[in-house]
């Protein structure tokens, strides 16, 4: 697995692997209606892009394809974490987190963890600040505000 800059060249597998794992990995946390609204099939691809420039943004790479990316930003908010509906539990979310919040220098880190990744951040030393109720598109989830001091 080969870890590198997000391109914009990237966007379009990433936005696929996007919709593919939250509407795969994330179904047995959420319901049909929350995934839909969560991973829509069309999204505001120029914000994607804009955002994911913007921050450090970083793409595994394996045989040629992507199998995982995430984005943080200078404060330490790390946005996006997604690994490919078949590559989970391989080390792919350690190596991208571990070399996200090396690129940054802020001495705490946060995230809004899904139901389902609550786990991983706990395991990597997140503690968990207040659970939360986000809408999107009318719909309704819940989701974990997670800080790690460094």
């Amino acid at each position: 697995m080969l870890l590198r800059p997000y391109t914009p060249a990237d966007l379009d597998e990433l936005l696929t692997l996007f919709y593919e794992t939250v509407h795969t990995v994330n179904a047995r946390d959420y319901t049909p209606p929350q995934l839909d609204a969560w991973a829509p099939r069309e999204v505001d691809r120029a914000r994607w892009d804009s955002t994911l420039q913007a921050h450090t943004s970083l793409v595994a790479v394996e045989a040629g394809q992507i199998i995982g990316f995430g984005d943080i930003d200078t404060t330490g908010y790390l946005d996006r974490l997604y690994v490919h509906k078949d590559h989970q539990r391989q080390g792919v979310a350690t190596a991208l987190c571990d070399a996200l919040e090396a690129a940054v220098t802020a001495p705490v880190l946060t995230t809004h963890a899904s139901i389902t990744a609550r786990p991983f951040f706990i395991r990597r030393g997140y503690t968990v600040v207040r659970a939360q109720q986000v809408e999107r598109f009318g719909v309704v989830m819940t989701n974990y505000v997670m800080k790690k001091q460094r």
